[in-house]
């Protein structure tokens, strides 16, 4: 991430189109240009008056496995692969129109929408982005899964995260550390696919979800590795991980300068250190103005 730097936006509409995972619906997103300062916004095209939901922690909304937002009765969910798309391009501002209440899988990583983004360019806007710089450690979680942010000395966005499964798992023990930048995200992070273990699958179709999800759509682990698939990356699991890491970051609204370090942490303890990353930036804000 860069330490200062200009807003930006998309130079062109872009749009991606397919599956959602849960639904099982066809759904088109378009990515449209927005004005500095206005941030990220979901529009759902199909309902009356195209209500409006901005990517902010305020909009969170808990769902299992995914990220939701919501504002009124409107909301859109699994967007953390848009959000993390956008984040890791540096796109600040930017209007997703969308049919649907769910984004569409693809091939389960931030890629499609990377290329679709890519494809029309980034251009810069003449608004500074707003950064707060993570000053003292925040930690969430417990023993078995926690995620804090901590100060770093070099003015950048450090990502560090350990997954681990357990001895005689196929996913088993995974980690991964890197510093946050637009080259990065897309090289290291962008590619990599959501995964479960084939147990975890099966849950869930038995739930009448992701019925028309197959293990070509998504990393499914059974006893020898992936069903029916390769892997991207040796540690592609892990790597996901931080990108969804960065997605559920974006929600803060503005870049964080810290080292944000993670062990088995997902999307509702990201989002809860998220809201306290907010909070203390509104704090030193009023400190500021009574000072």
């Amino acid at each position: 991430m860069h330490s200062r730097r200009n807003q930006q936006t998309i130079a062109a509409p872009a749009s991606v189109s397919g599956v959602g995972y849960w639904s099982g619906e066809a759904i088109r997103v378009e990515f449209r240009p927005a004005p500095a300062d206005s941030g990220i916004v979901f529009v759902r095209t199909d309902l009356d008056g195209c209500p409006r939901i901005s990517a902010t922690i305020h909009n969170r909304f808990e769902m299992p496995l995914r990220t939701t937002l919501r504002c009124g009765e409107a909301s859109v969910e699994m967007v953390e692969h848009i959000m993390a798309a956008l984040s890791g391009l540096e796109v600040d501002n930017c209007e997703i129109h969308v049919d649907r209440p769910e984004m569409p899988g693809c091939d389960g990583s931030c890629l499609p929408f990377v290329d679709a983004l890519l494809a029309v360019g980034v251009v810069e806007q003449s608004s500074p982005r707003r950064r707060q710089v993570i000053t003292r450690t925040i930690r969430m979680g417990n023993e078995r899964s926690w995620i804090e942010a901590r100060p770093c000395r070099s003015d950048k966005t450090i990502l560090s995260y350990d997954l681990d499964f357990g001895a005689g798992n196929p996913i088993g023990r995974q980690s991964l550390e890197l510093s946050l930048s637009p080259r990065h995200f897309r090289m290291n992070l962008a590619p990599s696919r959501t995964f479960m273990l084939e147990a975890e699958a099966e849950a869930l179709k038995q739930q009448g979800l992701g019925q028309q999800a197959t293990c070509k759509d998504l990393l499914v682990f059974g006893p020898q590795g992936p069903i029916d698939n390769t892997l991207r990356f040796p540690d592609e699991c892990v790597r996901h991980k931080l990108s969804d890491m960065v997605g559920d970051l974006a929600l803060a609204g503005c870049d964080l300068v810290g080292r944000f370090v993670a062990f088995r942490s997902g999307h509702r303890l990201n989002a809860e250190l998220v809201r306290e990353i907010v909070a203390e930036g509104q704090r030193q804000e009023e400190w500021k103005r009574c000072a």
